[in-house]
């Protein structure tokens, strides 16, 4: 598949199974993320690798959080929460590693951190892994941020959950990419 198919046809995938990638193949998915656009070169990125044992150290930390937050959350709930880091055999934390910087605002890197992430997407489809993009409060949880060692200006900017899709890719959503732009000025 030549890249701009590849870009064309991602899709996120959230039924996701063993294997998840390698060594070897996360050293060329992170080298994707690299490439994203950085002004000012500050690489205001850094990505925390979850699986194995780290799945349930994740697991126990979202429940210590939740149970912090909201004491009497009901029990569905709770279970719920406990299995969110085992959606998947690999666990990938965005985080945006901002920094005070005269030329560069925050807004700016966490965009590049973002773009960053979605480069990793794309690597990840063209290994044939899925993946999915999720979010959702706990990544905003100072429990959460502290437990995972973030620090100063750091954010959680999403959890990449990636795996070998469980069943067929979901179709890719038709969109009129017409509606997307216009030309300006408006003739």
């Amino acid at each position: 598949m030549d890249a701009l198919q590849l870009l064309q046809n991602r899709v996120s995938v959230p039924r996701l199974t063993a294997p998840a990638p390698d060594a070897d193949q996360l050293l060329e998915v992170f080298k994707a993320a690299a490439r994203a656009p950085d002004h000012g070169k500050l690489q205001p990125w850094r990505f925390l690798v979850i699986q194995g044992e780290g799945l349930s150290r994740l697991s126990n930390i979202f429940l210590d959080a939740l149970t912090k937050s909201s004491p009497d959350v009901s029990p569905s709930i709770v279970e719920k929460t406990k299995n969110m880091p085992f959606r998947a055999p690999m666990l990938i934390v965005a985080i945006a590693k901002c920094q005070d910087h005269p030329k560069v605002p925050k807004q700016e890197q966490l965009l590049a951190c973002g773009a960053a992430t979605q480069n990793i997407l794309n690597a990840l489809f063209a290994l044939n892994y899925g993946a999915v993009w999720r979010t959702g409060d706990l990544a905003y949880d100072n429990h959460v941020k502290q437990s995972l060692g973030l620090q100063g200006l750091e954010e959680i900017i999403g959890f990449i959950y990636v795996g070998t899709p469980a069943q067929d890719l979901p179709a890719v959503p038709q969109l009129d990419a017409n509606s997307i732009f216009d030309a300006w000025p408006a003739k």
